[in-house]
């Protein structure tokens, strides 16, 4: 497996990244490619995608910020799920930095949620019950209330405080 960091949408591999993206994630909790394309000119931000014997197999999109590393998104093309790339994809970036990670997921309430939430788990996520919520994305949009999800330990509810008002300007600037 290789991981190549994207600087740009016109870069190799984009289109199939964004495509996917665009499947994985609701409206809600995404960018515009045009907002996708001023972020990616940050420094602190990371558009990984993932290679196999030349076959597009996913993406994680995190930042790096001074004390935590936030993936912002994760996906894996629908013909490469179920294949343990996504167990592999993580804990390679989890064993990469000392780091503490933050991610989000959405409320346990379908079954497809309760999944997702269970496969972080396992590979040592751990769930935090603090209220949290991410601002709209789009005009017109109310926030969502997320949960989110840390690795190695729980978060502390300041620990929340900080990561909302140290790293939500930088993630929700546009």
């Amino acid at each position: 497996m290789k991981h190549a960091k994207l600087a740009n949408i016109s870069d190799k591999y984009f289109l199939k990244a964004w495509e996917l993206y665009e499947l994985a994630f609701p409206l809600e909790e995404r960018r515009l490619k045009v907002a996708q394309s001023r972020v990616m000119k940050n420094s602190n931000y990371n558009f990984d995608i993932v290679i196999n014997n030349d076959q597009f197999i996913g993406f994680i999109l995190w930042w790096d910020f001074e004390t935590l590393r936030y993936v912002e998104h994760f996906a894996t093309s629908a013909h490469q799920r179920n294949k343990g790339f996504g167990k592999l994809i993580l804990e390679k970036f989890m064993g990469s930095s000392d780091k503490p990670i933050v991610l989000e997921v959405e409320l346990p309430n379908s079954s497809i949620n309760q999944r997702r939430i269970k496969f972080y788990e396992r590979i040592g996520f751990k769930l935090n019950q603090h209220y949290y919520e991410i601002p709209p994305t789009h005009k017109g949009q109310s926030p969502l209330q997320l949960l989110l999800m840390s690795y190695p330990v729980l978060l502390s509810t300041n620990d929340v405080d900080q990561f909302i008002k140290i790293c939500h300007p930088f993630i929700f600037k546009d």
